[in-house]
């Protein structure tokens, strides 16, 4: 098992190899980056241990949330990984009794953990990749399928900013897909709202990645469970469109 203190030093390395990149192509030594970079992997515990949790039920709601290593065969052969990641509970619209009309029920979210470094939290660079690509597994009710979300969080002039696109799936039968969605397709929000000013997501800080059921919006509710593979960034050349999609539809799907 890796020690929180050789994640740190790993951590601490990366900011400075990402930082001497940036040095070399200030300099012309080389080109931005475009090979397609994995940015999350879920296949082992200490992946699991870089995220966390929260649900409505942390305010007075009856949600509940787990995210976990999932070892099913079953799930897995398909994509030959021995494990991955699971999001899966119970989506709740009620409230505790007391709290009706003063909170709003129905959401779970999971999203990465603050990672420290030697010289302040890491980022990630997505600004010369178009596309956030996830490997993902749709089960649990289906009530619950077109409520999916995924936020971005950024190091941009207002913390509380998060952007956000609903997850489009093309297989609803417990089975894997990658889907793409433009960077450029994101959509500002702050505080649940949409943010009447749209503003260009600051792409060179990205702080927290992750993935939002959101019942309360939709009225949604039921047995929810989301398998999650991978997290990576890639480019045009990275993704094959399916025949009736284009570039135009909010996100891209394999």
């Amino acid at each position: 098992m890796t020690s929180p203190w050789s994640l740190y030093l790993a951590r601490t390395s990366q900011v400075l190899r990402d930082g001497t990149a940036r040095v070399l192509r200030m300099q012309g030594a080389d080109e931005p980056p475009r090979l397609p970079r994995t940015i999350f992997t879920f296949n082992a515990r200490e992946d699991i241990q870089q995220f966390a949790t929260g649900c409505d039920a942390d305010i007075g709601g009856t949600s509940s949330v787990h995210f976990e290593l999932d070892t099913s065969p079953k799930n897995n052969l398909s994509i030959g990984k021995q494990a991955t990641g699971v999001f899966w509970g119970d989506m709740r619209l009620g409230v505790k009794p007391g709290l009706e009309g003063k909170i709003r029920g129905g959401y779970a979210a999971f999203r990465n953990k603050t990672r420290p470094t030697l010289f302040g939290n890491l980022t990630e660079d997505v600004s010369n990749h178009r596309y956030l690509a996830l490997r993902l597994r749709l089960a649990g009710d289906s009530s619950t399928h077109n409520s999916y979300f995924v936020n971005i969080q950024t190091d941009g002039p207002i913390s509380t900013d998060l952007w956000q696109h609903r997850l489009y799936f093309q297989r609803r039968d417990n089975t894997w897909e990658d889907i793409f969605i433009p960077f450029d397709n994101f959509v500002r929000t702050n505080s649940g709202e949409l943010s009447e000013d749209q503003i260009k997501m600051y792409r060179e800080k990205v702080r927290s990645i992750g993935i939002s059921l959101l019942g309360g919006n939709s009225g949604s509710a039921g047995k929810y469970e989301l398998g999650i593979d991978s997290i990576r960034i890639v480019n045009n050349e990275d993704v094959e469109m399916p025949q009736t999609e284009n570039l135009s539809n909010p996100g891209a799907r394999l």
